[in-house]
């Protein structure tokens, strides 16, 4: 049973571990893109004031300018850019531009699986899966401690990176916490279980923590009913071949996936 609160424990101290790394990480200026929608004003000019989309080229339409194209630009290379148009245009001798972005739409990132708020979120600067993780609130308690992090290159290939979660959040290795981007997609699956039957308490199936053996499992359905014995203990297992096998074991049998145990009747 402690085992089986100590994973918990791990899924929800991630919250706390995420905003740590986010504290630590230094982020990089945001890149404008497609989609992101920006709030354009020039200092005592209110007729020079915009909020705008991005279009698919990059381009906003700027008053006394037209099209000026900011994609793929920080924020203030966009001011600059837009400032030194307008002087060049004799419009403003000295113009002081300020640009905010009021709508990141521009990089998304799906969070997948067993996690607490799956959905697709916008990342506004140097975004890891420990800051994603977090944005969809967490593991939830269903969910596994291995997560996929799956990447698209330009040249259409996938990549899939697995993640060991209780690794990452342990706060003393940082070398999974990969860096996302736009497209990417980080999936949780469901955690592995095992089943136990017969003489035990509560009979059905459990969430399987790693290292768990026979005897914890019995722990955690409950214990042996006062007719149960931990003779003849046997588990259904089903091979890499594909094969089911029943295998004789004891209470210190190190458990897998999807592992059946049946708990005989004593005989007297």
């Amino acid at each position: 049973m402690h085992r089986k609160v100590s994973a918990k424990f791990v899924f929800i101290i991630c919250f706390i571990v995420a905003a740590l790394f986010s504290n630590v990480i230094q982020a990089a200026d945001y890149l404008l893109g497609p989609d992101d929608v920006v709030k354009i004003t020039t200092y005592n000019q209110p007729d020079l004031s915009v909020e705008a989309q991005i279009t698919k080229n990059g381009t906003i339409t700027f008053p006394l300018l037209g099209e000026v194209r900011i994609g793929g630009l920080e924020k203030s290379a966009a001011e600059a850019l837009i400032a030194e148009q307008l002087r060049a245009g004799n419009y403003i001798k000295q113009p002081q531009v300020n640009l905010l972005v009021t709508q990141y739409r521009s990089r998304r990132v799906s969070v997948l699986g067993h996690v607490n708020k799956p959905g697709i979120y916008t990342i506004d600067r140097v975004s890891y899966v420990t800051d994603l993780v977090s944005q969809a609130s967490g593991v939830a308690a269903d969910g596994a401690d291995v997560a996929t992090l799956i990447k698209k290159s330009g040249d259409g290939k996938v990549q899939k990176q697995n993640i060991d979660l209780i690794k990452l959040f342990n706060a003393r290795d940082n070398s999974e916490n990969y860096e996302v981007a736009d497209g990417d997609i980080i999936y949780v699956g469901r955690a592995p279980i095992f089943y136990i039957y017969g003489e035990v308490q509560k009979p059905g199936g459990y969430r399987l923590e790693r290292g768990m053996n026979v005897m914890q499992a019995l722990s955690i359905g409950g214990g042996l009913t006062p007719r149960g014995t931990e003779r003849g203990l046997r588990i259904n297992r089903t091979a890499d071949d594909g094969n089911l096998r029943v295998l004789d074991v004891d209470t210190n049998t190190e458990l897998k996936e999807n592992d059946v145990i049946h708990v005989k009747q004593r005989l007297f």
